[in-house]
């Protein structure tokens, strides 16, 4: 029976920051948290040296890391991943697919369902996240064209029937034919639908409303905004997704996707409890590659890495991020102007809530998971706990 005693830490709670606190664990679950020490603990103690103790970060958007790529389809590479972003303080992720062949995407489901078994050092996997097909040609981005398509129910019904079990969240793009009743027919299977790289107007974002599409995918990338047709305007993705209440959005705050003002506009509009932060990192995250690949080995494009961003060779769209998601603190705090505490909510419970899974994770609470991150004041990591276990330390 394992047991770890945490003392001298600033304790991040729900609603506040506890100095000086104390913070109990006991078989991977948090036990206890107060202010007064406990008298004949006989576990382990854990000294925080007034550091912060934080519920480990959760990122429902990831593609690689550490030179490795989801879509490599090899188990050594999604374990490498995890424990790559580990080192940053990711305790929970959703491994993220992009537009591809078929073969590929079903080879990831296979090896995706060989490695849950397998216990690692680095962060739990809650899910794969299937990032594409069915995408607006317009707004693809780094997504490979040659593999963007409508959805069709003689490809999406098998893997719906063989592969649920393994899918946390489908991104596609509302507006397209078809994908209304694909959107149904995802949520129906409990998955979560996003919106994503998409030309859709209000009314399209409303009718996808409808049909389970509630999770702006990386706002503002990969997005249409205002248009004009015969001299009238016409909201888009974005303007929809930062009206509508209904609809949670995540951003790549790695202060590049988004600079200062665009995070600051988010924030004043979309209430704290919407906001989601993701890393949308690729396979150089965490290195210091200036050349790398987005996607698989095999069938990858070709990037380059500069400025804190990875980009296509031809610099006309950016191709993910290298971000950690440490940095997302950072860039908040820093940049954004956001408190601590909201910053860490941003990252943690509200994932967690969005996929389903605050009721043993995202917080720190009695009960919980001891899911768990410890920083200084600067947001760099000294130790990432994933259910009571120490898996990185500094």
């Amino acid at each position: 029976m394992s047991k770890i005693k945490i003392v001298n830490a600033k304790i991040i709670m729900p609603d506040r920051i506890m100095d000086n606190g104390i913070l109990l664990v006991q078989d991977g679950l948090i036990s206890g948290i107060g202010e007064e020490d406990e008298e004949g603990w006989n576990g382990e103690v854990l000294d925080a040296e007034g550091a912060y103790v934080s519920p480990g970060f959760i990122d429902i958007h990831v593609h690689g890391g550490g030179g490795a790529d989801f879509m490599d389809n090899d188990v050594d590479a999604f374990l490498h991943i995890a424990e790559t972003h580990a080192r940053f303080g990711t305790t929970g992720m959703l491994p993220t697919t992009l537009t591809s062949d078929q073969a590929s995407l079903l080879e990831t489901f296979r090896v995706y369902e060989k490695t849950i078994g397998i216990h690692h050092d680095g962060a739990r996997f809650y899910g794969l996240h299937l990032e594409g097909p069915y995408f607006a040609m317009n707004q693809r981005g780094a997504q490979d064209p040659r593999f963007i398509r409508n959805p069709n129910p003689a490809e999406y019904e098998p893997i719906l029937k063989h592969y649920k079990h393994l899918i946390a969240r489908w991104s596609a793009a509302p507006e397209l034919p078809g994908a209304l009743d694909f959107g149904r027919r995802v949520q129906e299977e409990g998955i979560l639908v996003a919106l994503a790289h998409t030309d859709a107007v209000y009314e399209d974002i409303l009718k996808g409303l409808d049909c389970g599409y509630r999770l702006a995918t990386h706002l503002y990338s990969g997005m249409s905004g205002m248009t004009r047709k015969n001299a009238y305007r016409y909201a888009g993705a974005i303007e929809s997704c930062l009206l509508l209440d209904e609809i949670d959005v995540e951003i790549i705050a790695d202060g590049v996707h988004l600079p200062e003002p665009f995070l600051k506009l988010i924030c004043k509009i979309k209430d704290k409890n919407k906001i989601v932060l993701i890393t949308d990192a690729m396979r150089a995250a965490g290195t210091a590659d200036t050349v790398s690949t987005l996607g698989g080995k095999t069938h990858g494009l070709d990037v380059i890495v500069e400025g804190g961003v990875a980009k296509l060779p031809d610099r006309t769209s950016f191709a993910g991020s290298v971000a950690t998601t440490d940095r997302l603190v950072r860039t908040m705090i820093d940049m954004a102007g956001i408190s601590l505490l909201d910053t860490i909510q941003m990252i943690t419970l509200n994932p967690a809530r969005i996929i389903g899974i605050d009721q043993h994770t995202g917080s720190i609470e009695v009960g919980k998971d001891a899911d768990l991150v410890i920083f200084d004041d600067n947001i760099h990591i000294k130790k990432t706990m994933v259910k009571g276990c120490v898996v990185y330390a500094s």
